[in-house]
């Protein structure tokens, strides 16, 4: 049913096409030798037009080149920046918390309450 409705479409699309050119070259305010030289100079035209189109594509194309490589360094640049302040800050907590934990350790043994509740606090999450 899908492939009959398309077909529908497509032969009167077609059949639209036709009558409107026709009626187009009929109705024109040209002489059909006007009409032919100016279908001609702008089929001319064409190649030009692509050369002029390409060009401006491909520089567009070398701008967002350029600019997504800027932008992509500036993140990893920052991504670096960010991944050595977590490290150092992973580095300090951890001389923290091991210095603690020898000042703990290191108590005298009448406070062995006291050590066994730090080291049981220390492991609650």
């Amino acid at each position: 049913m899908s492939n009959n409705r398309s077909g529908i479409f497509i032969g009167g699309l077609m059949l639209g096409t036709a009558i409107g050119t026709l009626v187009g070259l009929l109705v024109a305010p040209r002489t059909g030798r006007e009409t032919r030289k100016l279908i001609k100079k702008s089929a001319n035209a064409i190649p030009e037009l692509a050369e002029d189109i390409s060009t401006s594509v491909q520089i567009q194309a070398d701008r967002l080149s350029s600019s997504t490589l800027d932008n992509w360094e500036e993140t990893v640049d920052r991504l670096r920046e960010a991944i050595a302040v977590g490290i150092d800050a992973t580095q300090r907590e951890s001389q923290s918390f091991h210095k603690q934990n020898t000042v703990d350790i290191s108590s005298t043994p009448d406070d062995t309450d006291s050590l066994t509740e730090k080291l049981e606090r220390s492991k609650m999450p």
